[in-house]
């Protein structure tokens, strides 16, 4: 049985390990994890047609806890304790509930203090006690005389007397005063753990498609002192087509990982003469897993090809691997009555929209079905890849996009750039 402090309005856990309001989905997923053999028969619970509409649950079933985490930032907003029995629960190291002490509210009050009359909802039967940053809500379907404490008053809720003996149902951990209105906090400092977050990106285009992006920088400041003295810091950073590796490295920083391609599955699909010729070194990959960025350079010339910019949608087959880049593309649009305008697509937009603000169908998709190896299956089925501008929207059959491959210009193979002359 796991031993938690409960931190209002912060977090839950113990010396190894904390669930911290504000944390990245994918930190918690690393914590479960690396602890599998301690917390086991984790789900993840999603809304499959509407992932935005619902919040994504990380369910701790042999444990009885429930991370929920913003559908739009993927960041911890709440933290549910639904089953008191199959954890141990203590404040300031002093416990409040484990198989020795029930969680009464005489239990409550002696552990947390004096707060504001308990507010009791009939619909769901349920007394809620709340603290700043932490709610306890009471069971009352055993007494028989629940009617008395029906509230008379016309809001539907009533401060009253929690009564003697009441144990509690549930327990949650939230930021600020309100659990309904309550969001997903910033990041805490202590959650970058040396890594740097895009806030947002900015596709940059010019005549005739994307030209680079702009990135708003996230990181804790790094210089001397203790973390308790760092501050967020926030910067913004461009990198374009044909700028060198050493350009992006000195832009970005070191990539999560270097990613070769052994081989390229739409070179069929290109109408160069010499698709089918092997190519004697390989393009490579830089993965900016925290940016939800991947920049691919040409094997020859070292320099910036391709940007993919990955959503980090539940369902797709690359979820949790990146975090959600939150993008900003200008798509130019035609009008009939005027000249050429610019619309823009969103992390959040559907492919449905982008269609209609084109004015036109897009031409049929090429299906992408991926798999680890060829006798493994994809529980998630294919996604649909369709070229519009120089990108590529790889959409997933809820109509969401999962990423979105940005092409530089072409370049004549005849012509040299002065900037790609040794120097």
């Amino acid at each position: 049985m796991l031993d938690l402090e409960v931190v209002p309005e912060r977090s839950l856990g113990n010396e190894q390990w904390e669930f911290t309001l504000g944390m990245p989905l994918a930190q918690a997923v690393a914590i479960l994890q690396k602890h599998c053999r301690i917390i086991k028969n984790v789900q993840v619970l999603y809304s499959e047609q509407s992932p935005l509409s619902h919040d994504l649950i990380l369910n701790l079933t042999q444990d009885g806890i429930k991370l929920l985490f913003d559908a739009f930032n993927q960041r911890l907003k709440v933290i549910e304790v639904y089953d008191l029995t199959k954890v141990k629960l203590k404040y300031c190291g002093v416990h409040f509930n484990s198989q020795a002490i029930a969680p009464t509210i005489e239990q409550i009050d002696q552990s947390f203090g004096a707060t504001h009359p308990g507010v009791y909802n009939s619909a769901e039967q349920l007394f809620h006690l709340n603290f700043r940053g932490l709610s306890f809500s009471f069971q009352l379907d055993s007494w028989a005389e629940t009617p008395k404490y029906e509230p008379n008053f016309a809001h539907g809720l009533a401060s009253l007397q929690i009564p003697h003996g009441a144990t509690v149902k549930r327990m949650y951990i939230y930021n600020g005063n309100s659990l309904q209105d309550t969001k997903a906090p910033l990041m805490p400092l202590s959650c970058f753990l040396g890594n740097v977050y895009a806030e947002n990106v900015d596709v940059l285009r010019d005549g005739t498609g994307p030209s680079g992006l702009r990135l708003r920088l996230l990181t804790a400041g790094c210089g001397p002192g203790l973390l308790a003295d760092a501050k967020m810091r926030v910067f913004e950073r461009c990198v374009y087509f044909g700028d060198s590796c050493q350009d992006v490295l000195s832009t970005l920083g070191s990539p999560h990982k270097v990613f070769y391609k052994s081989e390229d599955k739409m070179k069929i699909h290109s109408p160069s003469p010499h698709k089918q010729v092997p190519s004697k070194c390989n393009d490579y990959f830089f993965n900016y897993f925290t940016l939800g960025v991947d920049i691919l350079f040409d094997a020859n010339t070292h320099k910036v090809k391709k940007f993919v910019l990955h959503t980090n949608y539940p369902g797709h087959y690359n979820f949790n691997i990146y975090h959600r880049c939150e993008f900003k593309i200008p798509l130019a649009v035609k009008r009939e009555s005027a000249d050429s305008q610019t619309e823009t697509c969103t992390t959040y937009s559907k492919w449905d929209s982008i269609q209609d603000l084109l004015g036109h169908p897009v031409e049929k998709p090429v299906v992408l079905h991926r798999s680890s190896s060829p006798n493994n299956t994809n529980p998630f089925g294919s996604t649909f890849c369709f070229g519009l501008q120089r990108m590529i929207f790889e959409v997933m059959q809820n109509n969401h996009i999962a990423s979105v491959t940005l092409y530089g210009p072409a370049r004549p193979s005849s012509q040299l750039r002065t900037s790609d002359l040794p120097q």
